[in-house]
């Protein structure tokens, strides 16, 4: 294991304390595939793991979930939508006495 950040299977980790970013350019069937797989793990519970064969990252999610829907319709219609997940924590209140 390298630093601590890679899994069993190699796949490096990505976990917090760490910036990652990746931009992919996808046909519309492979966008729509992943955006119903990610849609699918937001409803069904309140964590989700994306990765690739060299890459995994976990994140568990809280609420309230940010959408943004953005269309610039001058020149080169362009439509953007943005999803923001809050990161989860795990505090509690304190007792009230």
């Amino acid at each position: 294991m390298a630093n601590g950040t890679e899994s069993e299977d190699d796949r490096t980790r990505i976990r917090t304390g760490r910036d990652f970013e990746r931009e992919y350019r996808l046909d519309a069937d492979e966008a729509g595939r992943f955006l119903i797989a990610l849609g699918e793990q937001l409803r069904d519970g309140d964590e989700l793991t994306i990765s690739t064969d060299e890459w995994e990252l976990p994140f568990a999610f809280g609420e309230p979930v940010g959408l943004e829907v953005d269309f610039e319709g001058v020149d080169d219609p362009e439509l953007e939508i943005e999803l923001e997940l809050p990161g989860r924590t795990d505090e509690r209140a304190p007792d009230v006495a």
